[in-house]
């Protein structure tokens, strides 16, 4: 296989620095702007008209960053599901709006829960359960708009946990994304797998990965090549991966530089 081609990671200021490098190659987008609380219960009218003028002449993929903030998929209030479900919802409306058709949404497994599956023989199964109603009707409304849900590791020691929950859904519209710098935080931090293996685990279902490096401590959000991920079995990983997955580098600072890091990040692969 060939390594899909990396693009980036976005907010409304940082298109016109990265506007020739996204448009000239059709680079796939992430649009991050609407994952606050206020923004994705408010009007998002005027900011998603910005989008459609700004974007207007990309014509390869686009995504967005669903919100997450306090919105655990796993809560076993059913009340409360029903305000993450409207927001989820909301954030798949936008994302058509916006002509995208992926939406990543934030895993809930966290490495406690993996220290307790045995102590609570209950817990694995119950967290499995409130996924899957909170993420049922969600996905319904994902299949109407032609939207791809992509779940992204957040505090998971565990890979199995988040592949399980979407073999148990089957569902299309639900796949898995790995963020290179949050798997490496919990290699780091808790013993859990490698990033490069935890690409691996994710099987065919692996349909998106955030590119970015960290130092072991916290959720830096560097360019790969400035923290501790060793990056070259990283990049054959997903080059040999027999789904391509969208790629993304989703760094926090000095973005003017992303094309030369997706550049040196591509030649990484033999």
């Amino acid at each position: 296989m060939t390594l899909s081609t990396i693009g980036a990671a976005i907010q409304i200021n940082d298109l016109a620095s990265l506007r020739d490098w996204l448009f000239d190659a059709d680079r796939p987008i992430e649009i991050q702007d609407f994952v606050g609380a206020d923004v994705i219960a408010g009007d998002t009218s005027d900011l998603v008209a910005r989008y459609l003028t700004a974007l207007d002449g990309h014509a390869g993929p686009r995504g967005i960053h669903g919100p997450f903030f306090g919105l655990d998929l796993s809560n076993p209030d059913r009340d409360i599901r029903a305000v993450i479900q409207k927001r989820l919802i909301t954030g798949i409306e936008i994302a058509a709006r916006l002509n995208a058709d992926m939406m990543v949404i934030h895993s809930p497994f966290t490495f406690w829960h993996a220290l307790n599956y045995t102590n609570y023989g209950f817990l694995r199964e119950a967290l499995m359960d409130a996924c899957t109603q909170c993420l049922v009707p969600v996905l319904d409304r994902a299949a109407t708009e032609g939207v791809t849900l992509v779940l992204e590791n957040i505090d998971d020691t565990a890979p199995g946990d988040r592949f399980d929950l979407v073999a148990r859904l089957a569902h299309p519209q639900l796949k898995l994304s790995v963020d290179t710098g949050h798997a490496d935080l919990a290699h780091h931090n808790y013993g859990a797998p490698p990033v490069v293996d935890v690409l691996a685990h994710a099987g065919n279902f692996l349909a998106h990965v955030h590119l970015q490096d960290v130092d072991g401590h916290a959720d830096r959000h560097w360019h790969p090549g400035d923290g501790r991920i060793n990056w070259r079995p990283v990049m054959q990983q997903l080059a040999d991966a027999a789904t391509p997955a969208r790629l993304l580098l989703e760094v926090r600072h000095h973005q003017a530089g992303i094309p030369k890091t997706a550049q040196w990040l591509t030649a990484l692969t033999r």
